[in-house]
C-alpha cells in the first residue's frame, strides 16, 4: 500500500471551479466504487488550498487516472493554480477510522 499527499494553491478566481471538478471526481468514484482506493480532498480554511491524500491498496494500479472526471480535473490544472503540486509519498503512522478501518 502506498499513500501519497498532494497540495496545492489554486487562484482565487479558481478555486471554486477546481471544488467543482473534484467533486465529480468523487461522483464518478461512487458510481463507480473501484476497488482498492482510498482518497480524500480537503479544502483549507484559505479557500484556495487543497490537499488530496489518496493510497491504493495495489501499488501497481491507479483507478484514479482512467476516471474521466479524473481526467477533466487533471485537464487545465496548471492553469487553476498559483503554483504546481507538491505531492510526497507517506508513511501512515497512525489512523483512526479514515481508511475504512
Amino acid at each position: 500500500m502506498s499513500t501519497h499527499i498532494i497540495r496545492y494553491t489554486t487562484k482565487p478566481e479558481s478555486s471554486d471551479e477546481n471544488q467543482a471538478l473534484v467533486e465529480a471526481v468523487f461522483a464518478q468514484l461512487n458510481a463507480e466504487k473501484p476497488e482498492g482506493l482510498h482518497y480524500a480532498t480537503f479544502r483549507m480554511d484559505d479557500g484556495v488550498s487543497f490537499v488530496h491524500v489518496v493510497s491504493y491498496d495495489d501499488d501497481d494500479a491507479d483507478p484514479l487516472r482512467p476516471l474521466e472526471a479524473f481526467q477533466a480535473f487533471q485537464k487545465d490544472a496548471a492553469a487553476r493554480m498559483v503554483a504546481g503540486t507538491q505531492r510526497g509519498e507517506a508513511t501512515i503512522v497512525g489512523s483512526y477510522g479514515f481508511f475504512g478501518e
